[in-house]
Order: C-alpha cells, then structure tokens, then sequence
C-alpha cells in the first residue's frame, strides 16, 4: 500500500517551498488589491488608526504619543513593539507615504509567511511528515492569512508568528533542562506580551505544562523555570516603569482595556435606552480624551462598562453570545451575511471560518480521546485567547493570531479520517535540544 508522501513530490513536503508559497499568495493579494485603491488613499488610510499615529510621532522624534494625532502627550494605549517597528519604516519611507506601506504590507507578509515554520514544526512533532506539510498548505492559501499583511497594518500578523511560536516552543523546551533554551523561551514571552499582551493568557499554562513535562519542578530543579520566569520579568520591566513615570499607575504593558470593554458594552446596544448612545464617533472620543487625558479617560469608559454590565447583565450575556458567534464565524448573522454577500471571497471567508470551527473542535476532541500529551498545548490559544474578546468586542483579525492552530487541529481532524496513525502516540521527554 502506497503512502501519501510516496504519492506527493518532495518539493511539496518541504517548509521551505510551503512557506514561500504563503509568501507568495500573500504578495499576489496585496499586488492585485493595490491596483484597485487611489495612491493617496493607500499612503495615509492604513495608518490612520493609533499604532500609525503612535509611530509618526516616534518618527518625529515626539515620543510615544500623541494616540489620536493631537499634541495630547504620552500614551500606553498600545504595547510598544509594533509601533516601534512602524516608526522605523516612516524614518526610511518617510511618515504616511505609499512606500511605507508597501514596506509594511511586505514586513507583515513576512510575518504571516514565516509562521509556516514554526506551524510546520509542531504538526512535525505530533502529525506525519506528509499530514505536517498539509497543514503547512492549508496555512499558505488560508483566506484570512492571505488577506490579513494587507488590511491591517497592525500588529496582526505579527502576533500570527509570536503565538505559532510560542506553542513550538513550548513543546521544545517541555524535552529540555538547559538554562539556554529556557532562557530563550523567557525572552520569546516577553516579546510577545510587548508586542500583544493578550497573548500572556496562555503563559501559565503553556509555562506550567513545559516545566512539568521536562522534570524541572523539583527541588533541585525548579531554578532552571524560575529563571526563565525572571527574564520575562526583567524585559517587560522598564516599560512598566516608563508607564508609572508617565502615568503615576502600574499599567503593566497597555491601558486600552477600559475603553475596549466599553466599545463593546455601552447603550448604543440597547434599543430600549431612554438616553442611550445613538452613534460613537472618532471625532467625539478624540475631543473626549484630550480634554480628560488618558487617565481620566480611560476611568470614566471603565466606569461607564461597569455601569452598563450590572444594570443589564441580560443584555451583557446576550452580547457576549453574539461575539462568541461572530469571533468563530467573523460575523454575528453568518447564514443572513453569506446570502447577502456581494463577493465570493466574502462568502468563502464565512464558510473557512465554519470549517476551521467545526475541524479545530474535532481535533481537539480526538486528541483528547487519543490522550496525546499534546492536547494541552494546542488547545490552550484556542480555548483561553478569544475569551477576552468574548467580553469587549471582536472582529475575525482579533482571532486571527490562533488560526494557525486551528488550522493545525483541522488538518490533524482530516487526516485522521485517511491516516489511522497520523496522531504520534508519544511524547519524547527529557531530551536537550
């Protein structure tokens, strides 16, 4: 009896290969959307949101600040790394040109490409070679990942390659008791909390199974984790301490979250408010947040959320089901929005997103019942990450930086319907990397 990989040319099982091709879906996307936007358009519509606004006036030499583009001062709305990278592109580029945003769309494309490797390397560990290269594919010409580099440029895709990494990682270090490579993981976690702190949801988690699973926590062993611990303390340290300075108030990484919870739950949800919101506007909540500051800003939306969730939890909970909903379908309507859909892309998009949903479940469910030691790994980005959103507010590029993994589990799915032994039924342990 032949095998898959017997029947597959060698090329197409190669990461490499599968990763330029990602690369190269993902360039072919942004060339053929670019021809059909105005220039102008194209050099100053992407960045006008807060991590653009952040980087121009890092560009300028004012700092990091000015959120909204007003001379409003220091900010810690965003975590640091991101913006950074963007104000490095408007000092070569120039600030809000179209150079710059190619620039961009290609650094993203490089990001969202290169999590083929890490993606690849996990499927390695648990899947068969061929089963690992079709996850690699799924990943390559995944809608959402191709589409992604170009309309945001945020730190999206980024946090794509930060979460494929982690779990990669994870899995390394779990066969390893050198301080090296536990040094390495703590500085990879720390990178990725300054870069998307809602990422750290799975650090306990994925820490906590690595540690177990190399025998570090013992008495003569324990200093090995804690290390690694202390260094992802350390580097997140002075930005914590920029914030204090700046702020008088621990703000760890970023001090959004007050206003996202009350984006998502305030009256212009409520059809029934006698004085309810009728429409937020950006105009509004800039002129709202340069008279009050950041700090007084951000108390009054927390309070206002607070308000809004104990005088209405009936409507909070219905809200939170429908961004459940609209987290794992990428919309709140998805029979209604597919039917009405004026493109095939948008509808292919919906259908993805269900068949991701449907696969990442199952595979979860058949690691768990093959007791495969990797099943906590792999389902703590996708059980824990979108929580958060499930109670401020989401949209499909909140999710996005889990769909590797969800690929992962659907492709683990199909292939066990084909290949009886494409789940490894071990875990190696205590191995140096």
């Amino acid at each position: 009896m032949t095998t898959l990989s017997s029947r597959v040319p060698l090329i197409f099982l190669s990461v490499w290969f599968v990763a330029f091709a990602a690369l190269a879906a993902r360039l072919a996307f942004a060339w053929d959307q670019q021809r059909k936007i105005p220039r102008r358009a194209l050099a100053t519509v992407p960045f006008d949101q807060e991590s653009g606004n952040i980087a121009l006036a890092l560009s300028e030499g004012h700092g990091y600040g000015n959120l909204f583009r007003r001379n409003t001062g220091p900010t810690a709305w965003l975590a640091p790394v991101y913006p950074f990278l963007l104000s490095r592109i408007f000092r070569i580029f120039g600030p809000f040109t179209l150079l710059s945003f190619y620039a961009a769309v290609l650094l993203n494309a490089l990001f969202s490409a290169a999590a083929t490797i890490p993606l690849y390397g996990i499927a390695r560990r648990i899947l068969s070679p061929p089963v690992a290269a079709a996850a690699g594919w799924f990943w390559a010409i995944l809608p959402a990942g191709v589409l992604m580099p170009f309309e945001w440029i945020w730190d999206t895709s980024l946090s794509v390659l930060l979460a494929t990494t982690l779990v990669w990682l994870t899995l390394r270090v779990a066969e390893s008791t050198k301080w090296s490579s536990w040094i390495a993981y703590g500085l990879l976690w720390a990178f990725s909390l300054l870069t998307n702190p809602a990422l750290g949801v799975a650090l306990p988690f994925l820490f906590g199974w690595a540690a177990v699973r190399a025998g570090l926590l013992t008495r003569k062993a324990w200093l090995t984790p804690a290390l690694s611990l202390a260094v992802i303390v350390l580097v997140c340290l002075p930005w914590t301490l920029r914030n204090y300075e700046r702020f008088d108030r621990l703000i760890p990484i970023r001090s959004s979250l007050p206003f996202e919870l009350w984006s998502g739950n305030n009256d212009i949800f409520d059809p029934h408010a006698v004085h309810g919101i009728q429409r937020i506007t950006r105009y509004e909540e800039t002129h709202r947040y340069a008279e009050l500051g950041e700090n007084a800003y951000l108390d009054e939306k927390l309070r206002l959320a607070k308000s809004f969730i104990r005088q209405k939890p009936a409507l909070f909970a219905a809200l939170c089901g429908r961004r459940i909903l609209a987290t794992w379908s990428g919309t709140e309507n998805p029979y209604a929005d597919f039917l009405r859909a004026d493109s095939l892309l948008a509808r292919i998009v919906i259908l993805v997103n269900l068949v991701l949903t449907a696969g990442a479940l199952a595979g979860l469910a058949l690691m768990v019942r093959s007791k495969s030691p990797f099943a906590l790994p792999l389902a703590v980005f996708p059980v824990c990450y979108p929580v958060i959103y499930y109670i401020t507010h989401t949209s499909l590029r909140y999710r996005h930086p889990i769909d590797p993994l969800l690929v992962l589990l659907t492709t683990l799915a199909a292939a066990s319907c084909f290949e009886k032994k494409a789940l490894a039924s071990r875990c190696p342990r205590h191995k140096t990397i």
